[in-house]
């Protein structure tokens, strides 16, 4: 199946056109639609068998209102087996809504999700059988150890007993906690206690793992830690989506990157193809004065395609500029702001980051709450 032909016809049909608009422009266009009359008139269905084969998770539509507030509003995407996807996003993008309706414990207002060949909303057991979910708060017992924390997860997974106390003792050890498994968990640090909870959701060997801000909370060497986890888990074959706010989290880890703000995808795609939308380099110019920010901002608006980003809590301003031209454009900017009388105490010419992407999609950064 064309997938240039899929794409067009998603996208009318997204649109609103007719199955009948829809052929007509194929046919001038030179397409010969003999073979796609059935696409055309049903094409949700066929859409949907075409992802099924090149994809093991597909997100179809899915849409989630909570009175007024609407979290989830038509997000479509798609993750190949043994991948890592982030879910990258500000507190309140709707990343933990996703998460929860893909892993069966909420239903969506519409829209369907494809695991593996089962339709959460119709197969939820099955979807069940070949995940795991490890939240954004440890869901392991602290009044018990960390081997029987994991045993007690295994056998409510119907595991047998010698199969699951193996696997425990396994997992202790990949995750470097096999010295402290017969220890109370509540005295366990916060890194360990994550490492457990994460050796918790892998006890029956899931095909898919969802992490829902893995590393929230954790000081740097303990992230650095599950950053090690979570690689060598995508390399063994499994399919890794986590969300996360953490730009730096999204650049290490993730092969694919999907941005969602208020409820909605605004971007996708690998880390460097998504910094490419910024183009060139990036100027970071420190305003000595923070109220004389809007002033330098309009002073230097006119160095770049784009508008210049005010960043208050900083005291600095953001623009994107082409590539070789950084030098020539932050020499011009301060001619620009000598004349308008603003003092900087600094500059920084630099490669652009996801912060970057993320700031110029949607005017905000990702540690703000929206």
């Amino acid at each position: 199946m064309n997938t240039e032909l899929i794409d067009y016809v998603f996208q009318a049909k997204k649109a609103g056109l007719t199955s009948e608009e829809i052929s007509s422009a194929l046919k001038k266009s030179g397409w010969d639609i003999s073979h796609f009359v059935d696409l055309i008139d049903d094409f949700n269905q066929s859409l949907y068998l075409f992802k099924q084969k090149e994809f093991f998770i597909s997100v179809n539509g899915v849409s989630k209102n909570y009175g007024d507030i609407k979290a989830l509003e038509d997000i479509y995407f798609n993750i190949k087996k043994g991948t890592v996807t982030a879910l990258l996003g500000p507190n309140g993008a709707g990343k933990t809504t996703l998460i929860k309706i893909m892993t069966t414990l909420l239903k969506p207002d519409k829209g369907a999700v494809n695991i593996g060949g089962f339709e959460v909303l119709k197969e939820p057991y099955k979807v069940r059988e070949i995940i795991g979910l490890a939240g954004q708060y440890a869901s392991i017992d602290e009044n018990l150890t960390g081997f029987e924390n994991l045993n007690m997860i295994g056998r409510l997974y119907h595991l047998d007993k010698g199969g699951v106390q193996k696997r425990a003792v396994e997992l202790l050890n990949d995750f470097g906690l096999l010295e402290a498994s017969s220890r109370i968990v509540k005295n366990y640090s916060g890194g360990m206690k994550r490492r457990l909870d994460l050796a918790a959701s892998l006890i029956s060997r899931p095909q898919v793992l969802f992490l829902d801000e893995p590393t929230n909370s954790l000081d740097p060497a303990s992230r650095q830690k599950l950053w090690g986890i979570i690689r060598n888990l995508s390399q063994n074959g499994t399919t890794v989506i986590l969300t996360t706010q953490y730009l730096e989290e999204a650049d290490n880890l993730a092969g694919s990157i999907i941005v969602l703000d208020h409820g909605n995808v605004i971007a996708k795609g690998t880390a460097d193809e998504l910094k490419t939308q910024i183009g060139g380099d990036v100027l970071e110019f420190h305003i000595h004065n923070k109220e004389e920010l809007n002033s330098a901002a309009r002073a230097i608006e006119s160095l770049s395609r784009e508008i210049p980003q005010i960043e208050f809590d900083f005291g600095k301003i953001v623009i994107p500029v082409r590539n070789g031209m950084g030098t020539s454009t932050a020499v011009e900017a301060i001619r620009l702001f000598d004349e308008a009388n603003i003092k900087i105490q600094d500059l920084v010419l630099r490669r652009p980051t996801l912060d970057d992407v993320f700031l110029a999609l949607t005017g905000h950064r990702t540690e703000e709450k929206v």
